[in-house]
């Protein structure tokens, strides 16, 4: 369908022909974001919330991967980066897709136990704003919402047996696990992600199941 694009907005390919709407002045997604979506593998009837979801990228790149799971929430706090999802949905044709705007602290307990997979690329930086505007720096920095946060609320979001994929930094990797497992989410997978073959790790990204019994895959580290 023909599509209304804001002040700065362009589209950029998705996957295939599916296009997505992004902001040349505001937070455009990197290729983690794509790295994640990929690291997961989407289950019949998966019902999945994609945190700190942006424009939506995380949450629409693995419906596309994954166009058997039952349906996808896009939860977003900043309400230009939302509006930007639920209008590319629409240019998309994309159903059982929703773009909800929340803090992820203030996700209802009508949520409780829906999900069975929770994907979230979260702010992962520590530190202020610098020489980046607001609106950048919540996207990358954990101003608005926190690790714990996030966990918090994906634990209890999640239906007993139901998954988290989340990337971080790898130096905050015994942090992660710690805070994944103090949350009963046992961490089953995780890949470390590297700028170039043989160099040192910089990203984490991790999988673990509510519920779950102890055992961790550890797969070859990634080059993004």
């Amino acid at each position: 369908m023909e599509i209304q694009l804001k002040s700065g907005e362009v589209l950029e390919e998705l996957f295939g022909d599916k296009k997505i709407i992004q902001n040349v002045n505001l937070y455009r997604f990197t290729s983690d974001s794509v790295l994640l979506s990929r690291f997961v593998k989407g289950k019949k009837n998966d019902y999945v919330a994609d945190f700190c979801a942006g424009s939506g990228i995380v949450g629409l790149h693995f419906l596309c991967l994954n166009p058997h799971i039952k349906g996808v929430e896009l939860m977003e706090m900043q309400q230009s980066l939302s509006d930007m999802s639920a209008r590319t949905i629409l240019y998309n044709g994309f159903e059982n897709v929703r773009a909800v705007c929340t803090r992820i602290q203030d996700i209802g307990r009508e949520y409780d136990g829906r999900f069975s997979l929770v994907l979230c690329n979260p702010p992962y930086e520590r530190g202020g704003f610098e020489n980046i505007s607001y609106e950048k720096a919540v996207c990358r920095k954990e101003i608005t919402v926190t690790l714990a946060e996030i966990l918090d609320v994906a634990a209890r979001v999640l239906k007993f047996g139901g998954r988290i994929g989340i990337i971080n930094r790898a130096d905050r990797l015994a942090e992660l696990i710690y805070a994944l497992k103090s949350r009963s989410l046992e961490p089953k997978r995780m890949q470390l992600i590297c700028g170039t073959a043989g160099a040192k790790p910089y990203l984490v990204m991790v999988e673990a199941c509510k519920g779950g019994k102890e055992g961790i895959e550890i797969l070859p580290s990634a080059v993004n």
